[in-house]
């Protein structure tokens, strides 16, 4: 099993623990992680992940990033265009693409307290539905 990994530089402090969580999860699974992209925000995910799928050397993607609620509603515009255009990519290629994006609504502290939950539960879900489908 072949992964990609595309994660978001914005909020590194929850962030990046999830990727190395994600990363030691993966290979706990048996999976093996080919390509890692961070991207400076969770807006620019989509683009990486066409990228890495478009190229063909992955089975499927894992997505981590935090969207951490604000004054407005900016963190809800974010995650809802974002989560589509990734659902839209895993039906274009056929490849499963992990949503491990916390948020919106969430503060930092929430976002803290869910580092591994979200990381394990995409890289599960990856796997998983990859296996299922009969990919990699």
């Amino acid at each position: 099993m072949k992964l990609g990994l595309v994660a978001s530089e914005f909020s590194w402090d929850v962030v990046g623990p999830m990727v190395e969580f994600a990363k030691r999860h993966a290979e706990f699974l048996g999976a093996s992680l080919e390509r890692e992209v961070l991207v400076p925000g969770v807006w620019e995910i989509p683009v990486a992940v066409k990228k890495l799928l478009s190229e063909g050397k992955v089975d499927a993607v894992v997505t981590l990033g935090a969207v951490i609620e604000g004054e407005t509603e900016h963190d809800e515009v974010i995650m809802q265009h974002a989560t589509r255009k990734l659902m839209d990519l895993a039906l274009e290629y056929g490849r499963p693409v992990a949503l491990g994006i916390s948020g919106p609504g969430m503060t930092r502290l929430q976002a803290l307290d869910r580092v591994n939950e979200y990381a394990r539960r995409a890289v599960e879900s990856a796997v998983k539905t990859a296996r299922r489908l009969g990919i990699g």
